[in-house]
């Protein structure tokens, strides 16, 4: 084809036709769901690096040591952006915002991982995306259909299915196992405190959203890290603290810029579908990186959990 017919055919791309090119692939994308991709991408080797952390660490230092030092780089970053003070009830919002992402999560999770493994925490969590559709829903007073809560209710038994036969017959002697119970509470508390922080992020903004929460509640997470730093000291190798270094200023920081962003751009039950990625790149990511035994039956349960959870989405 010759440069003229080149020229012709581009010049019979009209505006409008361009603009309608423009909308169709904005409405197959979704807004914000780019963003939301890259907090996930933050997000999938977070169940990784806590469990190097807490081979050397104590949990409960891993846990609010980790949002100690993303409340320093939130203070800053505030304090170079001027960043406007929330209103009184923004800041209830935020209280909810620090008890799901700043305490709950990185807590229960480290407790559970201190004895379990990363590729099985990533099955467990696995049911987020739907907890998280379930909050955003509860929150904007929607009314799902029956076909949405019955394909919630199938992603929790197949997690609760999955916990059974992994715990094999300690479940009738001594009932579920403190890990996997710390694992549901992260989740329940998580899904809360990404639902309030992606509909206050549209007035507030991401960055704001997650770096007050996070200076708001470092005179807890501050004075719980120093007393497990006293009780349990700070001798840890270089791996571990590598793993801790990442949890505290990707995981509970820089992740939760785009994250943030994404769910207010797109809403947080649409973009919240990101998150079916999630288990699937951590399952990777234990594998890879620390040499974690991928079964047949955890591969089968997350992929039957991210089907659950893409029926929930589809169906809200």
């Amino acid at each position: 084809m010759s440069a003229v017919d080149n020229a012709t055919e581009r010049a019979a791309i009209t505006p409008a036709a361009r603009g309608t090119a423009a909308r169709n692939a904005q409405r197959l994308l979704g807004p914000g769901v780019a963003i939301g991709a890259l907090g996930i991408l933050g997000f999938s080797f977070s169940l990784p690096a806590t469990r190097l952390a807490v081979a050397d660490l104590d949990p409960w230092l891993v846990a609010f040591g980790r949002a100690t030092v993303a409340a320093l780089l939130a203070a800053i970053y505030l304090r170079a952006t001027r960043g406007q003070r929330p209103t009184a009830r923004q800041a209830r919002s935020l209280a909810l915002v620090a008890l799901g992402v700043v305490v709950g999560f990185p807590l229960l999770t480290s407790l559970a991982l201190a004895s379990e493994t990363a590729a099985h925490g990533a099955v467990v969590i696995a049911i987020l995306p739907a907890a998280t559709a379930v909050a955003a829903v509860v929150r904007a007073g929607e009314r799902p259909s029956r076909r949405f809560w019955l394909a919630s209710a199938a992603g929790l038994v197949t997690v609760l299915a999955f916990v059974a036969v992994t715990t094999g017959g300690e479940l009738t002697t001594a009932g579920p196992q403190p890990a996997d119970l710390y694992l549901l509470a992260a989740t329940a508390l998580c899904a809360v405190g990404y639902a309030e922080g992606g509909a206050l992020s549209r007035t507030l903004g991401a960055a704001p959203t997650i770096c007050w929460a996070l200076v708001l509640s470092a005179p807890v997470t501050a004075a719980v890290a120093g007393a497990a730093a006293a009780a349990t000291g700070l001798h840890a190798g270089p791996i571990a603290w590598l793993g801790f270094a990442y949890v505290s200023i990707v995981s509970m920081f820089l992740a939760f810029f785009a994250w943030y962003a994404g769910l207010a751009r797109g809403g947080v039950a649409r973009v919240g579908q990101v998150q079916l990625a999630q288990p699937v790149l951590t399952l990777g990511w234990s594998a890879l990186l620390l040499g974690e035994s991928v079964t047949a039956l955890t591969v089968v349960a997350a992929l039957a959990v991210l089907a659950s959870v893409a029926a929930t989405q589809r169906a809200r």
